[in-house]
């Protein structure tokens, strides 16, 4: 991975308290596990920063060296990596992906 694509992830990363890597927009999401995250987030009410690697290759694969994680989306909550579909939804499902955000400081206006 280029130094300028880890940079850029770096910089996404660090500077979105809560961001997302995922396949499409969260107004458009373009594959179910993407889709789910979105819904998840969207219902604890937290603002998140979205990035589509469907729209940049270098990205797509330069997150999952990022990350060493080989799928997509990732979720990453005060630049640590919390996980991809399946965790996200054991995390939300448990209560303690809501605990998480609470801890981390992140605001939430759950529906």
């Amino acid at each position: 991975m280029s130094d300028d694509v880890q940079q850029a992830i770096d910089k996404a990363v660090k500077s979105n308290d809560v961001v997302l890597f995922m396949k499409g927009t969260p107004t458009f999401p373009q594959c179910g596990f993407s889709s789910v995250v979105v819904q998840v987030l969207d219902y604890l009410g937290v603002d998140y920063a979205a990035t589509n690697v469907l729209e940049d290759q270098a990205i797509r694969e330069g997150i999952k060296e990022y990350s060493d994680w080989p799928t997509i989306p990732q979720l990453y909550v005060k630049g640590e990596f919390v996980g991809g579909c399946d965790i996200i939804k054991e995390m939300f499902e448990s209560g303690e992906l809501k605990e998480f955000m609470a801890e981390k400081g992140i605001e939430m206006e759950a529906a």
